[in-house]
């Protein structure tokens, strides 16, 4: 897909699908609570998919209306219907590990498993920590290495409970898969963390969504956690935020391009941590609004290279990598270590795509430096089948003619109709600052 540069200042107005992350942890609670839920703004994408249909391959009742943006999920209190099933989820890592955790409250045989780059992805630190709360979880596939992946065989008999630790440096989503299931384990459960954790942010979302479906976790920060044996309670409706994370695309686009871009259905109070990218964007010169229901963004007249730890919000560190060659001094990413076991290893990824396009960039094990860019090269980006090196490399494609982005489809996974959002930036919405009262942040 070619991307067509817009030669004026932005001045557009944008809405993106409902959260991922908080799509999937309201299907995994809704699912565990006893009776009925219905998700509003859900998000619809490859992986909000395969957790909804494995819910419904393991019995559960969960309807699904893209066209109203809802889904409705019959919790069974946690019990989970179906004694036998084999689940794919793709590269839906999230749903991998949500999965894992809550496939040993049930009663059977379950085999777990996804594509070729999730196979690759590990899972192990979860697999032992589940183990130590009494699970039965084990490699399906003999494997080479002391990693552990998928594709897995759960042999449950409910979750017996106790004490474990669980790493926190690979991924958020061990913790949360853990915390979220814990109620329904025979005994309290006890969690401490190994290492340090990052994407603290999306354990906090993970508590949050806990809290509004009726239960609370005592903790010491983020060292260690304590949950109670309770329930569930359903929510007759359930609002999603709209997704942080591809919001950040278009909170990025007037950095690149310079102009406004007002980005609807999400406020600076989100629950969800990339929402913190507003505070990245604000240190290189771009100016914040809030007003009672969006949020605009604003160019910089010079945009400035900052030097930033990334750990808590790593899906948009290739979000800062697309703005930061039209800086005018470079830019250091740092704490990204955990990227190089996402979809791709986004480092490298990213790294090889922006010296494509003749930018100066230095690669390092936890992020990469980047350097100013006046003379870029026409080309077709890679996107190693990962949705968030297409998003955020068409954004260059913004201001530099002669981009072309490889496998455009790929944003399926969690932003089916990027490419459209894409193009409403170049409508130009006359009433952007019209008849509203906002506060800068």
């Amino acid at each position: 897909m070619k991307i067509v540069p817009i030669p004026q200042p932005l001045s557009a107005t944008v809405r993106v699908p409902g959260s991922k992350s908080l799509t999937n942890r309201a299907l995994l609670i809704s699912a565990l609570s006893l009776g009925t839920t219905r998700l509003t703004n859900a998000l619809f994408s490859d992986d909000s998919r395969y957790f909804a249909e494995a819910l419904q391959a393991l019995g559960f009742a969960v309807h699904l209306d893209p066209e109203q943006v809802e889904m409705t999920v019959t919790g069974q209190g946690g019990r989970i219907p179906a004694q036998k099933a084999e689940l794919f989820i793709g590269n839906a890592g999230t749903a991998a590990r949500f999965l894992s955790a809550f496939l040993t409250i049930g009663h059977g045989e379950y085999i777990l498993d996804g594509d070729s780059r999730m196979r690759e992805r590990p899972i192990g630190d979860l697999v032992a920590s589940l183990a130590q709360l009494g699970a039965q979880i084990e490699p399906l596939v003999a494997q080479h290495s002391s990693l552990v992946t998928l594709p897995l065989k759960i042999m449950a008999s409910s979750l017996p409970g106790g004490k474990t630790a669980v790493s926190g440096d690979i991924s958020s989503q061990f913790l949360s898969a853990l915390l979220m299931v814990a109620p329904y384990a025979q005994n309290p459960v006890e969690i401490s963390l190994s290492t340090d954790l990052n994407s603290k942010p999306y354990v906090d979302m993970t508590l949050a969504a806990m809290s509004d479906f009726g239960v609370d976790v005592q903790r010491e920060g983020y060292n260690r956690f304590v949950v109670p044996l309770t329930r569930y309670a359903p929510r007759a409706t359930y609002s999603i935020e709209s997704d942080a994370s591809a919001a950040s695309y278009f909170f990025a686009a007037p950095a690149i391009c310079g102009g406004t871009v007002r980005v609807e259905n999400i406020l600076r109070q989100s629950k969800q941590g990339d929402i913190a990218f507003l505070d990245v964007l604000q240190k290189m010169g771009c100016s914040v609004t809030e007003t009672h229901h969006s949020l605009l963004v604003t160019g910089a007249s010079q945009l400035n290279g900052i030097d930033i730890d990334m750990r808590d919000i790593p899906d948009t560190a290739q979000t800062l990598a697309a703005i930061a060659p039209f800086a005018c001094s470079p830019t250091r990413i740092r704490g990204i270590a955990s990227a190089r076991l996402k979809e791709t290893d986004r480092v490298a990824a990213t790294c090889a795509e922006l010296a494509r396009l003749g930018v100066c960039v230095d690669e390092h094990p936890d992020g990469i430096t980047i350097h100013p860019c006046s003379n870029f090269r026409t080309t077709t980006i890679q996107t190693y089948n990962d949705h968030r090196m297409a998003m955020a490399f068409s954004l260059i494609g913004l201001r530099v003619p002669g981009i072309t982005i490889e496998n455009p489809g790929c944003v399926s996974k969690t932003f089916p109709g990027y490419f459209d959002a894409l193009e409403n930036l170049r409508v130009m919405d006359f009433n952007l600052f019209k008849d509203w009262k906002s506060v800068s942040l």
